[in-house]
């Protein structure tokens, strides 16, 4: 089972991007993968409006990033968030797949 992380935009159309998120999640679970998307849950207990909670939850979800297999990419705009952790995947040598979302 591989890990696959998920970027996808949360800003914005907060609620349409959180359900894209789910398909998302959703679609590589039936693959048989794991999918990992901290945008999903992060917001449950931290404040994306703020700025020091919204750091605290890009923080969580570049430590599970580095624990993932591949990270794909869904949407046609890369938000800030998004290229923080295009950045880091980068960085750390994990495949980017684009999807279309």
């Amino acid at each position: 089972m591989k890990w696959i992380y998920i970027c996808s935009p949360l800003r914005g159309d907060y609620e349409a991007n959180t359900a894209a998120a789910i398909r998302y999640c959703r679609e590589v679970a039936l693959e048989g993968n794991f999918p990992v998307a901290p945008h999903i849950y992060c917001p449950r207990f931290l404040d994306d409006t703020k700025p020091e909670e919204r750091e605290q939850g890009m923080k969580i979800g570049l430590e599970l990033l580095k624990k993932c297999d591949e990270v794909r990419v869904y949407g046609e705009h890369i938000s800030e968030g998004m290229q923080a952790e295009l950045d880091a995947a980068s960085l750390l040598f994990i495949p980017v797949h684009y999807e279309k979302g």
